[in-house]
């Protein structure tokens, strides 16, 4: 009985470090998040990018952490599987009453997967379904905060609780003027319960922390009223003397989904339990996956082991099989989808065609900066997987020839689990949200006939949500690179996103120039470039050409987004960006803003002198890009 026990005693103590593992991730996780206020406080927005960024990387560092631990101290990955299996069923125990059980368990798969061999993986060593409920889990320490705080407003106190709920918060920085703010909050819930009879439940909720990204604090809460549930946030800004301003009201599921949609930056949000604000964030956006909410956020790690649990339900409740997605195929990936499941799956190619001089790490770089970047609404997030099995009579045959034929290096298709069923296993994989493509979009309406009212509606709403998607890539200091329709997607609710991340580049190392003027005749008539072009430069005015060559797309375009062809407009935003100005970007439509806090640029003529000249174009000729 001895060894039993000592093996006993070995699993214990591995499962212990491995939840001490995961409490020191939690713990500066939530320190980190919680930071944010003072932040926001004192408007430190450079801060507030470099923390987001940091962040990120918290979960990868703390599983290997926990990992050269084990292996330091108990040869974890030389252990027999009896004591994995009891390493399992000790930690299980250590999730009783723990605030973060599904992370936990998360944490814990990360951490065996790292150090046991393929060959000896087994499901029955890590949690493929959660083994603790997170229902109606509390923190019952004295000074812990509930999830949420519930008011009891009547009609004749409405303006009073409105200023109570966000004064609750602490913010160390005053308000402009807040009964007048709320006064703007409390005439739009009247617009949105107008008539309504306040019924005895009545009350809002409101999450006891506040919602942090860009250069905005949102709280978040819900009205309720009977059995009707009005999802709400308040948008909280520095005004431009730096007094802060309640900006907005937005109200509904559209308008918490656009909020927290999979194009924006995770939050910053100081949670004790997040099973219970996932939980409370779900009963205002049901038809928001799980996954995405974690995602939102800022706990990437648990939205993924949430989506590939609903990929795998999925895969088990339907029939059809993965094909090459439709749409204009890439130079650099190779993308694939399942017609009923909303996300599409992109894989690396081995090979590009000359004019793409990039390599796979150069390609992963890129997605990592947009993953780390605030993509303020305009940039798909996207999960990444490595060996990834699928079921082979889930794939179509040309999809089968398609990635032997371009991506043979990501493919493996055998019978790994010895069980008869082949599978198709990809080693390296991106997933993300699926969207029409942009100029699958446009076509449509072209086919409808241009002159057709909702078709000239649709090209119009396609080009001006495209320029915009543009402008507030700009002010995010990303250039996309390669901007054709194609690589811009229209989502669900109608906004343009930008997902072909392999040419992007920050503003900031790009070199905006004017096309030189010809200096003869022959410069002119030439079919070549005949003036030299830099690595990084780029010239705005030859977008046209690639853009626009439809006359219905044109006129729109340069009605409302005539100065992307400008190359003193990305200038101007270069230096301010260079400068340390961070741009507001809002994730609401401007007509919903209360007050317009943010003159138009009025530093822009200021800035415009300050720019370099155009480089001399002196005895420089005959070279090409």
């Amino acid at each position: 009985m001895f060894p039993q026990r000592l093996d006993s005693s070995i699993a214990y103590d591995i499962a212990k470090a491995m939840m001490d593992g995961f409490n020191r991730h939690y713990q500066l996780f939530r320190t980190e998040s919680a930071r944010a206020k003072h932040r926001f406080e004192t408007a430190d927005w450079h801060g507030q990018q470099r923390a987001q960024r940091e962040r990120i990387e918290f979960y990868d560092l703390r599983v290997r952490e926990a990992s050269m631990r084990l292996e330091r101290e108990f040869k974890g990955g030389e252990q027999p599987m009896d004591v994995w299996q009891q390493v399992k069923l000790h930690y299980i125990g250590l999730l009783v009453n723990h605030s973060q059980p599904e992370l936990a368990e998360t944490f814990f798969n990360s951490v065996t997967t790292k150090i046991l061999h393929r060959s000896y993986f087994q499901n029955d060593f890590i949690f493929v379904r959660p083994a603790v409920s997170t229902e109606y889990i509390e923190n019952d320490e004295p000074t812990a905060r509930p999830t949420y705080r519930a008011y009891y407003p009547t009609r004749g106190n409405m303006r009073e609780v409105i200023v109570q709920l966000v004064s609750d918060f602490d913010l160390r920085v005053a308000f402009d003027d807040l009964e007048r703010d709320a006064g703007y909050v409390l005439e739009a819930i009247s617009q949105r319960l107008a008539d309504v009879k306040l019924r005895a439940n009545f009350q809002i909720q409101v999450l006891t922390s506040l919602f942090f990204r860009n250069k905005g604090a949102y709280v978040v809460g819900k009205i309720i009223n009977g059995f009707n549930e009005v999802p709400f946030a308040l948008p909280v800004l520095h005004d431009n003397n730096g007094k802060l301003v309640i900006d907005a009201a937005l109200f509904g599921e559209d308008d918490m989904l656009m909020l927290f949609s999979f194009a924006r930056a995770y939050f910053m949000v100081d949670m004790g339990i997040p099973s219970a604000y996932v939980q409370f964030l779900r009963s205002m956006m049901p038809h928001m996956p799980r996954a995405e909410i974690y995602n939102a956020l800022g706990l990437a790690k648990q939205g993924k082991t949430l989506f590939y649990r609903d990929f795998l339900y999925h895969l088990r409740h339907s029939t059809d099989k993965f094909r090459i997605a439709p749409g204009i195929k890439g130079m650099v990936m190779l993308v694939f989808d399942l017609p009923s499941f909303p996300y599409v799956f992109k894989v690396i190619k081995d090979y590009y065609p000359l004019q793409k001089e990039t390599t796979r790490e150069q390609i992963k770089g890129k997605y990592l900066l947009v993953k780390q970047h605030d993509r303020v609404g305009r940039m798909a997030d996207t999960q990444e997987y490595s060996e990834v099995a699928f079921p082979r009579a889930r794939f179509d045959d040309e999809l089968i020839a398609e990635i032997e034929k371009f991506a043979p290096s990501q493919l493996e298709i055998s019978d790994r689990d010895g069980d008869g069923q082949m599978e198709v296993i990809i080693k390296h994989v991106y997933i993300e949200r699926r969207m029409i493509p942009l100029n699958i979009y446009l076509q449509e309406a072209f086919d409808a006939g241009i002159n057709e009212p909702a078709a000239k509606a649709q090209i119009e709403r396609a080009v001006v949500e495209y320029g915009n998607a543009i402008k507030d890539l700009v002010a995010a200091n990303i250039f996309p690179g390669d901007m054709l329709w194609k690589n811009f997607g229209i989502t669900r609710h109608g906004k343009v996103v930008f997902y072909d991340y392999d040419e992007i580049e920050y503003i900031t190392d790009c070199n905006f120039r004017k096309v030189p003027t010809p200096r003869n005749e022959e410069d002119e008539m030439s079919g070549e470039i005949w003036y030299s072009v830099g690595p990084k430069d780029v010239f705005p005015e030859t977008f046209g050409p690639f853009l626009l060559g439809n006359d219905a797309v044109r006129a729109v375009f340069m009605k409302h987004h005539s100065n992307l062809l400008d190359a003193v407009f990305w200038q101007k935003h270069q230096a301010r960006i260079r400068a340390g100005y961070v741009y507001d970007v809002f994730p609401y439509e401007r007509e919903k803003r209360f007050l317009a806090l943010h003159s138009p640029d009025s530093a822009d003529d200021e800035v415009l002198s300050q720019l370099p000249p155009e480089p001399s174009l002196t005895g420089l000729s005959g070279m090409k890009p």
